[in-house]
């Protein structure tokens, strides 16, 4: 469950970064419809990043990787 919100979040993050290069190229850089998608998209990262903290955090996620403890 937790793998699946990651993974969510990860590709809503992908879409409002393309729709801040959408409304860059269409608004040619005036209005703030370029400032909102990126503010969403630091925020949804701000939240994957959490999540994926959290995972470590309880034990749901582990890593594979020799120098882990």
């Amino acid at each position: 469950m937790l793998k699946a919100a990651i993974v969510l979040l990860l590709l809503a993050t992908v879409i409002s970064l393309f729709s801040g290069l959408f409304f860059l190229v269409k608004d040619e850089g005036h209005g703030s419809r370029v400032v909102n998608a990126l503010t969403v998209r630091v925020a949804l990262a701000a939240l994957t990043l959490a999540l994926i903290a959290w995972g470590f955090f309880s034990g749901q996620l582990t890593s594979p990787a020799p120098w882990h403890f």
